[in-house]
C-alpha cells in the first residue's frame, strides 16, 4: 500500500505542471493577463502560490507555456494534413473541413486567437514564434496543395491561388465565434459549404469543378 501511495504522489507531481497550465488558461480567459494573479491560479487547483513558482519562474513564463500547450491541436492538424489522399481538390477540401472541425470542437484553440489579439502587443516574441512554428507551416501546406493542383491542371494560376486567401473565411468564422459565442448562431455546415464553393470556383479550371 505504501508503494502505491508513493506512486500516486509521483503521478500527481508529474501531472502538476499540466494542472497548473490548465488552471492558468481558465484564469487568463476569465481575467486577461494583467488582472490574473498567480495566487488565483494556485487557488483554482488547491495549491500554494509557491508551488506555481516551483514549475514556472514568472507569470510571463507561465503564460508562454500555456500558449504552447493550447497550440498542440494545430500541430496535430499539420500532421493529419500530410496524410490526406486524393486529388489536390479533394485534399484541399478535406483540409478546410479539418480546420472548421478544429475551430468548432476545440475551445482552447478559439481562445488562442483571443490571446494573440489581446496580448500580442505585450508578447510580440511569443506571437512571432507561434506564427513561425504553427501558422506559417499551415499556410505553407495549403500553398503546396494549391501549387500541386496547378501542376495537375486542377487549379488555375490565378490571384486566388494564395494560401491566405483560402484561410481568410475560416479566420472570419473563428472571430465571429469569439465575439458572439452562443448569442448569435452561425450555421457551420452552411458556412463551410459556402467557403469551399467560393474557393473552388476561384481556383478550379471549369472542367475540374
Amino acid at each position: 500500500m505504501t508503494d502505491l501511495k508513493k506512486l500516486t504522489r509521483a503521478e500527481q507531481k508529474a501531472r502538476r505542471p499540466i494542472q497548473i497550465l490548465d488552471a492558468a488558461f481558465e484564469e487568463f480567459v476569465e481575467r486577461g493577463y494583467v488582472a490574473t494573479r498567480v495566487e488565483d491560479i494556485a487557488n483554482r487547483i488547491g495549491v500554494t502560490k509557491g508551488t506555481i513558482y516551483v514549475y514556472f519562474e514568472t507569470k510571463e513564463q507561465l503564460f508562454e507555456e500555456m500558449i504552447w500547450r493550447i497550440s498542440g491541436p494545430i500541430e496535430d492538424l499539420l500532421s493529419s494534413a500530410n496524410e490526406l489522399k486524393g486529388t489536390a481538390t479533394e485534399r484541399l477540401q478535406q483540409h478546410i473541413e479539418q480546420i472548421y472541425d478544429l475551430i468548432v470542437n476545440d475551445r482552447k484553440l478559439r481562445e488562442l486567437m483571443r490571446f494573440v489579439i489581446a496580448e500580442g502587443s505585450r508578447f510580440p516574441q511569443i506571437v512571432d514564434r507561434h506564427h513561425n512554428i504553427f501558422i506559417y507551416p499551415l499556410e505553407r501546406h495549403i500553398q503546396s496543395l494549391i501549387d500541386d493542383g496547378i501542376k495537375r491542371g486542377e487549379f488555375r494560376a490565378a490571384p486566388a491561388a494564395f494560401a491566405r486567401t483560402v484561410n481568410a473565411p475560416a479566420i472570419a468564422f473563428l472571430v465571429f465565434k469569439l465575439i458572439f459565442e452562443d448569442r448569435r448562431i452561425l450555421d457551420k455546415d452552411a458556412y463551410l459549404k459556402a467557403h469551399i464553393d467560393l474557393i473552388l470556383h476561384g481556383l478550379c479550371e471549369p472542367a475540374s469543378r
